[in-house]
């Protein structure tokens, strides 16, 4: 069944609001219609860009309209319109608008389609009157930089407590780009001068990563992954740059046992065992026995050997009770640090689901550092940038650990701070926000 991306979009943005997760409403949605590569790429830039841009929708909504109140089918319709009006420049005004009233009557809102013409109309009025962006904005700072970059207050407040507020603008608006694609090699199969290679024969111009030595970056309007050259063979695996230096930072080694607490979907699991050159143990752990089936699916196409899954809870695994070289928690987390990649997860977390989280980073930390035997290494990371997940986690920890340490690393010296805290800033360094941090024993 073919459908218009517009309405298509419309009906993904509805299962969305009611609790769906974006990457699943949209798969779902191209799975059960047929559409072109140019309307799959109008209704994916639709709705992931309507619900990154949902805070600055709403204000520019709320400013104009007659009535607060809107039926919820009606505000998404105006949410879409204003989105096109706004935010791309390749709809005419005129399109944007003739379809969203269009959309209007296509969802049993006939009779409020001249509320959709009005309010549309009225926004590029106002354009054109006041030759600027007619987005009133609060006073306020925190709240400013909140609407115009569409994320909520309390995430705002996080980073400029870090990073001072020309930096958090900063990070918004780079958090708010269309994600990258990263690649790592396959080193057991394959070279990185043999991946790029073979791109560039299919007109594929990939870019190298400075201090990765296995990374590409794809362009974007790559196309389809799995019909990229290597990927059938295993040659290489989708990870953004700053989870590739997590497992750098573990350096396991052949023949050691490593064990992965948290290990789904598994591509910081199979590096380790590729740094391993596949020689050894490596304990792939996650509670989640259909996560893990996603990390088997990508052994058999890499071909590595050396990982074991385990599924059980990593707060309680005493059958590792010191028997691990390394040891890798990259813990669940608020994904802060990966906000481009994930559009609706600005407005699923909060500052309660993140303190919550920080419980069980420190469950996890505190466990796994039980299989690590004498003088081995444990990693902490997360993709977030959340200091109450980071850097207070790991304080705790050594507060009630005293036999551990942290170990500076000569991985990233420009990254590390005085501390031994190794902080990847997406708009300082073009990759996810990550933290990380190498712990001793003894």
């Amino acid at each position: 069944m073919t459908q218009n991306p517009r309405q298509l979009a419309f009906l993904a943005l509805r299962v969305i609001q009611k609790g769906a997760f974006a990457d699943v409403a949209v798969d779902q949605a191209l799975h059960r219609t047929d559409v072109t590569v140019l309307d799959r790429r109008l209704f994916t830039e639709l709705v992931y860009g309507t619900i990154r841009r949902q805070r600055t929708l709403d204000a520019l909504i709320d400013q104009f309209a007659k009535k607060k109140d809107q039926p919820p089918d009606l505000r998404l319709i105006l949410q879409l319109g204003l989105y096109q009006l706004r935010y791309l420049d390749q709809i005419p005004a005129s399109a944007a608008v003739d379809t969203s009233v269009e959309l209007a009557k296509q969802n049993k809102l006939g009779g409020l389609t001249g509320v959709v013409n009005g309010l549309l109309r009225q926004y590029l009025r106002s354009q054109t009157v006041l030759h600027t962006d007619p987005l009133q904005l609060p006073e306020d700072a925190i709240a400013r930089i909140g609407t115009v970059q569409s994320y909520p207050d309390w995430i705002v407040q996080v980073w400029c407590d870090q990073f001072g507020i020309e930096n958090t603008e900063k990070l918004c608006e780079w958090m708010n780009r269309p994600p990258q694609i990263h690649l790592r090699i396959n080193t057991l199969k394959t070279s990185l001068d043999q991946v790029e290679a073979a791109m560039l024969a299919q007109n594929v111009k990939v870019d190298r990563i400075p201090n990765l030595p296995n990374a590409l970056r794809l362009p974007s309007g790559a196309g389809a992954i799995h019909n990229l050259p290597g990927y059938t063979e295993g040659w290489w695996i989708v990870q953004d740059s700053s989870a590739q230096f997590v497992s750098y930072l573990v350096d396991p080694q052949p023949g050691e046992i490593v064990a992965d607490a948290c290990a789904a979907p598994g591509g910081k699991t199979m590096h380790l065992a590729e740094l391993m050159h596949d020689r050894g143990i490596v304990w792939a752990i996650d509670k989640t026995a259909s996560r893990l089936k996603k990390l088997q699916q990508n052994l058999d196409r890499l071909s590595l050997t050396a990982i074991q899954t385990l599924t059980c809870d990593s707060r309680n695994v005493p059958q590792l009770k010191g028997q691990c070289d390394r040891v890798l928690v990259d813990a669940p987390c608020s994904g802060l640090g990966t906000l481009n990649r994930h559009a609706d997860a600005r407005w699923r977390q909060t500052p309660q689901s993140a303190a919550g989280l920080a419980i069980l980073q420190q469950e996890i930390l505190t466990e796994a550092a039980t299989w690590v035997k004498p003088q081995g290494v444990l990693v902490y990371s997360t993709c977030t940038l959340n200091p109450i997940e980071n850097e207070a986690v790991v304080e705790q920890f050594l507060a009630e650990n005293p036999q551990w340490s942290i170990e500076h690393s000569d991985l990233l010296p420009e990254l590390t701070t005085s501390e031994g805290w190794i902080k990847v800033l997406p708009h300082c360094h073009n990759m996810d926000g990550f933290f990380m941090v190498r712990l001793k024993h003894g």
